[in-house]
């Protein structure tokens, strides 16, 4: 998967004190792969750290199998995943490592490998390189089986419409245990480039001088990122080396997409608004930066190498313009399908290439794709299709608020974050929506639900 003596006297990552050369890291992934020393499964306990880092690609390739995992998980659910998954070791920060009564293999920085006291493993497919978490799974049993052949076919593909070269420069503001962040990185040493590996956030003062003094090129960020990107006052902000910003992990608002993508236009940067999920590997589509101001609010067209259907709630091919269907996707980085066991890890491919996305979307006249909504966040409310996410929307744009929608058929229930909002929010939703107003139900909320890439955990609000 990754060569890195190609590149050997490039600068690999950058910490706030030191920077790690290619040829460094080779020999750091080395000597943690050997420690291993066979194809099993481990438990990649992840932060954006040399080590963890340098652990994933030392298990890569040696055609070690890591299951993802986030650092911050609670302890005992990363215990409950232990039990059932058995893996055969475990690579996890020091700090982590008194919670467990494994024995300690080897050290390297804050990082400790354990071997578990496992007699009887999986079994293991020969084509399964990874396990991640999907969106929606955080600390439950459910992982996607990615291959070799998804994780080299998505990388390539994103290097290729990016043009991500040796001469560019990321930042680690999203955790490599969420398949956008592990993205950023795949892309970045697969191309000889280079990655601040960081665990401050954008909320620190010491990230931004990171991005300024290391000279980040590109910089990637989820929804709730550029939505605190705008309270940040990112426009104002002097980051001369910055040349790319791409957005992925659900569709950001039109006005949030507008104002970044004219900012983009005026400063000489390029804005990639970009679709994806965890079972397909990573990236779907992406819109081309020049067309980001003239198609406001579309995901674009397909990566290289993949392609798009449209299909109606009977399975047929919808080929009209503009006609919403269930969007389909098609390409070599389509995952072989999910584990929710140990068992599972012998299972092939189950999805052959074809991923039914379960979000709805539409086709124009000129092939680019926008996402109407997903199948699920629809409710029928006295006869009435409303789309949770275009409420959530409208709530956002009159309120100013942070807001989150679910509910069942013929009852919506909307948190928000402001009590001031609370007796307000109903009869606004009834005339906009020209519904009785007995079909909502606002509740304050401290706050909204998120894991740790920022997306909305609508499985945790309380109905």
């Amino acid at each position: 998967m990754f060569d890195l003596r190609t590149f050997e006297k490039n600068i690999a990552i950058v910490t706030e004190t030191s920077n790690v050369s290619y040829g460094e890291l080779a020999e750091l992934s080395q000597k943690i792969g050997d420690a291993v020393g066979q194809r099993c499964l481990v438990f990649l306990i992840a932060s954006n750290s040399v080590e963890s880092i340098a652990g994933y690609i030392g298990f890569l390739n040696k055609k070690i199998v890591p299951a993802v995992i986030d650092s911050e998980l609670n302890i005992s659910a990363i215990k409950n995943l232990v039990e059932l998954y058995r893996p055969k070791f475990l690579w996890l920060p020091e700090k982590l490592s008194a919670n467990f009564s494994f024995a300690t293999i080897l050290n390297v920085g804050n990082y400790s490998l354990l071997a578990t006291d496992e007699q009887e493993n999986f079994a293991l497919n020969d084509e399964l390189a990874l396990l991640m978490t999907t969106s929606g799974s955080t600390g439950s049993p459910k992982f996607v089986r990615q291959s070799y052949k998804n994780l080299l076919a998505n990388t390539k593909s994103i290097v290729e419409y990016l043009n991500i070269d040796e001469n560019e420069r990321a930042i680690t503001n999203l955790p490599m245990s969420y398949v956008f962040g592990l993205s950023v990185l795949n892309t970045h040493i697969f191309s000889g480039a280079s990655v601040v590996a960081t665990e401050k956030n954008l909320f620190q003062k010491e990230f931004w001088q990171l991005v300024k003094e290391k000279n980040v090129t590109n910089f990637n960020g989820v929804p709730y990122t550029f939505e605190m990107l705008i309270r940040l006052r990112f426009f104002r902000m002097k980051l001369p080396a910055l040349k790319k910003i791409t957005q992925a992990g659900g569709k950001l608002d039109p006005e949030l997409h507008f104002k970044f993508a004219e900012f983009a236009a005026q400063n000489d940067k390029k804005f990639f608004v970009m679709y994806g999920a965890s079972e397909a590997t990573a990236r779907m589509a992406y819109l081309p930066p020049e067309k980001s101001l003239q198609k406001i609010g579309s995901m674009g067209i397909a990566i290289p190498n993949g392609r798009f259907e449209l299909i109606d709630g009977e399975g047929n091919l919808i080929s009209n313009v503009d006609e919403v269907g269930e969007l389909v996707y098609y390409g070599d980085n389509v995952s072989l399908g999910y584990a929710e066991s140990g068992e599972d890890l012998i299972k092939g491919d189950e999805n052959h290439g074809r991923l039914e996305t379960g979000d709805l979307a539409k086709c124009d006249s000129e092939g680019f794709y926008t996402v109407v909504g997903r199948k699920k966040r629809f409710l029928k409310i006295f006869g009435k299709r409303v789309n949770l996410q275009e409420v959530e929307h409208i709530i956002r744009q009159e309120f100013n608020v942070e807001v989150a929608c679910a509910g069942v058929d013929d009852k919506m229930t909307v948190f928000v974050t402001d009590k001031n909002f609370v007796e307000k929010i109903t009869p606004y939703l009834s005339d906009k929506l020209n519904i009785h107003p007995t079909a909502f139900e606002v509740k304050f909320i401290e706050e909204i639900p998120k894991n740790s890439s920022g997306k909305i955990i609508y499985s945790a609000l309380e109905l």
